[in-house]
């Protein structure tokens, strides 16, 4: 039996209860599922624009870009069809239920990227970043909520002591990881992982209180299983998004809800890097001015605006 669900609500709230949940781990018989679709209703959003030239290593850095000078971050992955990639959909209120585990959380810097992009945690959990590029980075972590941030930790992310600097190389090697301890404070759940030298290198997660989640695929597709019999809430979270969607659902023993949210573009906050703009003071050629020698050329991608 295939039950409908509908969107019910747009909120800020779900997300910053305290993490004091107590999950306990059993046996699940008969468990039910819930399959079901997240799509952005509207126009794409724009990319993030960042005029590459005032950060350091613009030219190593500059070879994922425009070919104008800006380095964009897009945080929307849509398929043709509306579905959107990267939201983490989970269940609140599971008391019990099947082993929770998640991963120790891997994040690369490599050609200047944080990847992945979106991140699934638990809280006490530890967090690793290594360095792929042949140059040095900065890992700076918030624990975000509606009521302020406040910093995780900060730390220097340096390359691998045997790596050739060489602007153009697409060569990588891994450095040491960086490990830290992942711990949420005031009830926030939600982190944003920045590089301190690179502002376009971003990668956000939310921390989870039990095993019942999914991050939807390319076309905008998620299923969670297993689940015991119960009503809960569920929510969808995108970190492009200024709130999360969340819904109530009833699940029975051994049958499969479908279900489906929609985001409209219209929601999406509003950011400072959103527009290029031509400034002839802070293009490429400020770099041979400097008597630096200018060689912004994206040889690994040019990406389109």
């Amino acid at each position: 039996m295939k039950q409908w669900l509908v969107l019910v609500c747009f909120v800020n709230v779900v997300l910053f209860a305290p993490l004091v949940w107590s999950y306990v781990e059993e046996p699940v018989k008969d468990g039910g599922h819930i399959t079901g679709h997240v799509s952005l209703m509207g126009n794409k959003p724009i990319p993030k624009a960042f005029n590459i030239v005032t950060f350091p290593d613009s030219e190593y850095c500059g070879r994922i870009s425009t070919g104008t000078g800006w380095r964009l971050l897009d945080e929307f992955h849509v398929a043709p069809a509306g579905g959107l990639q990267g939201v983490v959909v989970m269940l609140e209120g599971i008391e019990k239920g099947k082993p929770f585990h998640v991963p120790v959380p891997t994040i690369e810097a490599k050609d200047c990227m944080y990847s992945p992009n979106v991140l699934v945690i638990r809280d006490l959990q530890p967090i690793q970043v290594v360095n792929m590029d042949p140059i040095v980075h900065d890992v700076q972590i918030y624990e975000m909520a509606p009521f302020g941030a406040e910093i995780m930790f900060h730390r220097p992310l340096r390359m691998n002591p045997y790596h050739q600097v060489k602007t153009q190389s697409h060569e990588h090697r891994p450095g040491e990881p960086l490990v830290d301890m992942i711990h949420f404070s005031k009830g926030r759940r939600i982190f944003f992982l920045e590089c301190g030298f690179h502002g376009y290198m971003q990668s956000q997660g939310v921390a989870v209180t039990n095993p019942y989640f999914a991050i939807t695929d390319e076309q905008g597709n998620f299923t969670i299983s297993d689940i015991p019999e119960g009503v809960y809430t569920l929510v969808a979270w995108h970190p492009g998004m200024g709130g999360i969607l969340d819904m109530q659902v009833v699940v029975l023993a051994d049958e499969t809800i479908t279900t489906g949210f929609e985001y409209q573009a219209s929601d999406v906050r509003q950011s400072p890097h959103t527009t290029m703009v031509e400034n002839p003071h802070f293009g490429p050629e400020v770099l041979g001015m400097l008597g630096k020698i200018v060689n912004i050329v994206p040889t690994h991608e040019v990406q389109v605006p």
